[in-house]
């Protein structure tokens, strides 16, 4: 049985009664609270050209910024993407409707007991006692289309399902293109980066954050980072609510138009020897209004065996994490609760001699 998520009330249908407070199970302690960052003013994740990395002029400085952006920040956001931007607002417009679907309808979606974390519900839910989070999520494997589960991909409305066939297959290809030019950036082989992912295996989570009366008492997202190699959000609308922490700060992002949001996941910090940064983020919600987003993941095939990259492990630098299979660290990862980084730190390698330069 793979690990799954306790059956627990869909938010947006909570949302719709007119609360004056939010029910006792959202409320999180104080110190769980999404106090915002005061410094001002805040600093912003780096912009990435994707037009000028693909360019001979200017691809040199340009992958020196992607370089300084994984290594410092773990996000970026992506401008010339080059996915068709009609595609693009079918599916934001595809992701509205399918949380705008009656209730009875989005049910056929649901989880299943015992089948893991896949459908219409939330994920990480363990135990009874746990604060919840503000928001209701569809979580599905895309690619290979072998994954799909028949309860699922085929049966969502179409055109919705013909435009993320297209847009999986678009968001695959621009994420092993974002992988072979990390490869560039680090100077190693885009072959053994590939290599380590295997297959390749592609996830989507929609989720929808309803208004909340009270939003600084409850978290829309808990504090986490990505179990997988890439991850490419996309924005649905104008809400602002993704924050990420740098230097021990939260930092809200401001969305640019047409620009997808970018993170590196666990498994590419350990793939890159921790050169690169797997970054914890959260989301937090807004009084009056929804948001909604579409993250699309791009991970190592469950038949791969995660380590660094050969290339990156010296005699100076040694390897700073375990090996271990995709399938492990997987059921570590969906087996407790979304808390920051603390999966990632049980495979680090404690080397007390090793002092890092």
């Amino acid at each position: 049985m793979e690990p799954s998520s306790l059956n627990v009330p869909f938010v947006q249908e909570i949302a719709k009664e007119a609360l004056a407070r939010v029910p006792e199970r959202y409320v999180r302690p104080l110190h769980e609270r999404p106090i915002i960052s005061t410094t001002t003013p805040l600093p912003q994740v780096p912009v990435i050209d994707l037009s000028k990395l693909l360019s001979q002029d200017f691809k040199g400085p340009e992958l020196e910024n992607l370089h300084y952006a994984c290594k410092e920040w773990g996000f970026f956001q992506l401008i010339n993407h080059g996915v068709n931007g009609s595609l693009v607002e079918k599916v934001k417009k595809g992701a509205e409707d399918f949380f705008n679907l009656p209730i009875e309808e989005k049910k056929k979606f649901g989880q299943r007991e015992g089948e893991g974390v896949e459908g219409y519900g939330q994920a990480f839910v363990v135990s009874e006692e746990q604060k919840l989070e503000w928001a209701d999520m569809f979580f599905m494997f895309t690619l290979p289309p072998h994954l799909r589960k028949p309860c699922l991909f085929p049966k969502i409305p179409l055109p919705f399902r013909d435009d993320l066939e297209t847009y999986s297959a678009e968001l695959k290809n621009l994420a092993i293109q974002i992988i072979d030019l990390m490869a560039n950036a680090l100077t190693v082989d885009t072959e053994e980066i590939r290599e380590l992912f295997g297959e390749g295996i592609q996830s989507m989570r929609m989720n929808y954050y309803p208004p909340c009366p009270q939003p600084e008492l409850v978290m829309g997202l808990n504090p986490h980072s990505d179990g997988g190699g890439l991850t490419i959000l996309l924005q649905v609308n104008e809400v602002e609510g993704l924050q990420i922490k740098k230097d021990g700060s939260w930092i809200p992002i401001k969305p640019l138009p047409n620009a997808f949001i970018i993170n590196l996941g666990d498994m590419l910090e350990i793939m890159t020897n921790g050169i690169y940064r797997s970054i914890e983020h959260r989301a937090t919600v807004n009084i009056g209004k929804e948001r909604v987003s579409v993250a699309t993941f791009y991970g190592p095939g469950s038949e791969v065996i995660v380590r660094p990259a050969a290339s990156l492990v010296t005699e100076k630098t040694p390897a700073v994490f375990k090996t271990v299979s995709v399938a492990e660290y997987y059921r570590g990862y969906l087996s407790r609760e979304l808390r920051g980084r603390s999966y990632l730190d049980t495979i680090r390698i404690q080397n007390k001699d090793h002092k890092s330069s």
